[in-house]
């Protein structure tokens, strides 16, 4: 029997209208253009500033895009699974939300929490499914709404982040083609430097944790520069040493968007060219779970059928992975 794997054979997006500019963050905060551009690389990002919008709704229109361009039928859709650290609430499962709004009446969904390296950790369940044998079609989603949980007073993390959304359709092939291989990993050693401080069980929200601003990102910024750089990229060349795939045979690097200056050492650190390097950081910032199929949506064009494609990212946690696939259908 030929073994069965999960190709990638569509993918939709939603990114909010409203740009917030560096020009504009710089009446928020101090800082200025000029400062964000040379230490993180973001122009601009969007934000979902709509009264009674949030992620479902980021998650569902990304969805119902890409139910039009792959011409597949909702109810056809077996298993959502929603990447995101922004549900909508605690509970229930921002992916249930999700598959109501967007009529997958047959599916089952949860939601997978792992910071940035959600699509990683999303991609990889999804594909299991698939190789299974037991679903036909899985939506693996990544969406996040971050503006939600930025702080606009701290100008060290304020500039990064985004709201946006992007989906995957996943199907099953026997073709050398679709997901082939992935390492994850995680340190939760490293849960102190990037965090939301409360809100949780161990610091339930308060008086006193509401006027501390604990409930938006925190982060130490040089230990998570310097913990992304190196799992980022060795997790990236385990993954490719482990599958024969050379600098000159690999069509294309998708790392995580979280700082230009980050996705540049990790580049320099594989040794791959630049040209290799998927990157749209400047237009949308750090988005989260959405930033990997964010990037694969923007360079859909560009992208041949049998292409070798590593995905890599890290996140809070600390969480990273890689993922080795091949993408499975020409420009359309």
């Amino acid at each position: 029997m030929d073994k069965i794997r999960a190709a990638i054979t569509g993918i939709g997006a939603f990114l909010p209208e409203y740009r917030l500019t560096n020009e504009e963050l710089s009446t928020l905060v101090e800082t200025s253009d000029e400062w964000i551009m040379q230490r993180i690389g973001i122009k601009e990002r969007r934000i979902l500033k709509e009264d009674g919008l949030a992620t479902s709704d980021m998650g569902t229109a990304a969805i119902k895009e890409l139910l039009e361009k792959t011409g597949t039928k909702p109810e056809e859709i077996e298993l959502l699974i929603c990447a995101t650290i922004t549900p909508d609430s605690p509970l229930p499962a921002t992916a249930n939300i999700i598959s109501f709004k967007a009529g997958l009446i047959n599916a089952w969904s949860f939601d997978l929490t792992a910071a940035c390296s959600g699509f990683v950790y999303a991609l990889t369940t999804g594909a299991k499914f698939i190789e299974s044998g037991q679903y036909k079609k899985v939506i693996v989603l990544g969406a996040d709404m971050m503006s939600s949980i930025t702080n606009y007073k701290d100008r060290t993390t304020c500039p990064l982040f985004g709201d946006g959304a992007a989906a995957v359709l996943l199907e099953p092939t026997t073709e050398d083609l679709g997901v082939i291989d992935h390492i994850n990993r995680v340190d939760g050693g490293g849960s102190q430097f990037l965090q939301i401080k409360s809100g949780g069980s161990l610091r339930p929200a308060s008086y006193e944790t509401i006027d501390n601003d604990e409930h938006f990102v925190y982060q130490e910024g040089q230990t998570v520069f310097k913990m992304a750089v190196s799992n980022m990229a060795d997790v990236a060349i385990e993954v490719m040493e482990k599958n024969q795939i050379s600098k000159e045979n690999l069509a294309w690097f998708v790392p995580h968007q979280a700082n230009m200056r980050i996705i540049d050492a990790v580049g320099r650190r594989m040794g791959i060219n630049k040209e290799q390097v998927m990157v749209n950081i400047q237009k949308y910032g750090n988005t989260t779970a959405a930033t990997i199929p964010l990037c694969l949506y923007d360079y859909e064009n560009q992208l041949k059928k049998g292409d070798n494609i590593i995905l890599a990212a890290f996140g809070a946690g600390f969480t990273w992975g890689s993922i080795y696939l091949k993408w499975a259908y020409d420009p359309k």
